[in-house]
């Protein structure tokens, strides 16, 4: 099969031959149809995260399901799936607690190493050199992955609309429901506009938001994010973006605040912008090492509450999402604006890393 091949910190990205992957007990392999292009990846191509290499990326894939492996049930070969980036275990402690967005196996085994659960990966080159799995390294024509990660998609969805739902929206659903805990009738700010900010909008629009304040330092993100449930946008290029949500909040602030970038400034936009009791949720991925401040007696006198979250609980609440599209009330098209074919992927995030990338691309894979 082809892949694209990260070999070293801000290089391009390269595509290669590898040897077909194939699913061991309790996995599933994927024959890819379309990847998105997420900000994560971004941050391993330039370093910031560290992973090894060689390595393929990639975790937002749509596609059918070419073969499993033994034990598997439920999924059979033929079957249109989405993948969470997420890939439980499903035995570890976090897992048996129902938090499985925090699966230590994953970010033991996999965000550490590269590998699945038994400790070694899938992709080989032909000379059988091994090559690394960013979870299930989906910028390729076939991928593997442990079958809790994997969910059919409903019929009538075209697979080329759904890749997205397995990182960014999975993303947005869980600091929604679980961190922010927004109800019907809340105010919001989402502060960045890309990806996971475009789903972050589109999904408080449909938990009922009263107020849904878009911030970003590009216009035309704002214009878009008015198309996805934006009921006010603020661009802090030109103006203080907390005391503006004050402004139009009464000079409360908002209930709930989502830093969706992973950025200094960005945090102390949401920071600042929350009214006494609200929540600060930060779910973009900042560089390791980043560091924010806030001050400990403001946090204490206006009872803030500030909170990461990295995602959904896969087996929870991809099934809901799905639902959500199948029943049209959730359009994870409507968030992507770019289509790149397989052969210039490094082109998507030559874009997204310039900051052109409004909501989501996306890598359609050759069949």
């Amino acid at each position: 099969m082809r892949a694209a091949l990260h070999t070293a910190p801000n290089e391009p990205m390269r595509i290669e031959e590898l040897a077909d992957p194939q699913p061991r007990a309790g996995e599933v392999a994927i024959e890819v149809h379309s990847c998105g292009a997420c900000h994560t990846d971004l941050h391993v191509l330039k370093g910031e995260l560290p992973f090894p290499a060689p390595a393929v990326l990639g975790h937002e894939v749509a596609g059918v399901v070419g073969e499993v492996g033994a034990g598997v049930t439920g999924i059979a070969p033929g079957d249109r799936v989405v993948t969470s980036f997420i890939m439980p275990c499903g035995r570890c402690a976090q897992c048996t607690r129902g938090n499985e967005e925090i699966c230590q196996e994953f970010f033991t085994y996999n965000r550490g190493r590269g590998r699945l659960y038994d400790d070694e990966t899938r992709l080989f080159r032909p000379n059988g050199e091994p090559v690394w799995m960013y979870s299930m390294g989906g910028l390729a024509q076939r991928c593997v992955t442990p079958a809790t990660s994997v969910y059919r998609v409903p019929d009538g969805v075209e697979l080329a609309d759904v890749a997205s739902v397995g990182c960014s929206t999975m993303t947005a659903y869980g600091a929604l429901r679980h961190a922010g805990q927004v109800q019907v009738g809340d105010t919001v700010a989402v502060v960045a506009a890309g990806g996971v900010g475009s789903a972050l909008i589109q999904l408080a629009a449909l938990f009922g938001a009263a107020t849904i304040i878009a911030v970003d330092i590009e216009q035309d993100k704002l214009d878009a994010a008015r198309g996805l449930g934006a009921t006010h946008v603020i661009n802090s290029a030109e103006t203080d973006a907390a005391e503006a949500v004050r402004e139009i909040t009464g000079g409360r602030g908002v209930d709930v605040a989502f830093e969706a970038l992973g950025s200094v400034p960005t945090f102390g936009i949401a920071r600042d912008s929350v009214v006494e009791g609200g929540r600060v949720v930060v779910v973009g991925i900042a560089p390791r090492g980043t560091s924010a401040e806030f001050d400990l007696a403001t946090i204490a006198r206006r009872k803030l509450q500030i909170t990461g979250s990295y995602g959904a609980k896969p087996r929870r609440d991809m099934p809901v999402l799905l639902d959500l599209v199948g029943r049209g009330l959730l359009r994870p098209q409507d968030a992507i604006t770019r289509r790149y074919p397989f052969a210039q992927v490094q082109d998507a995030y030559d874009a997204l890393r310039a900051g052109e990338t409004i909501g989501r691309a996306v890598v359609d894979m050759p069949g």
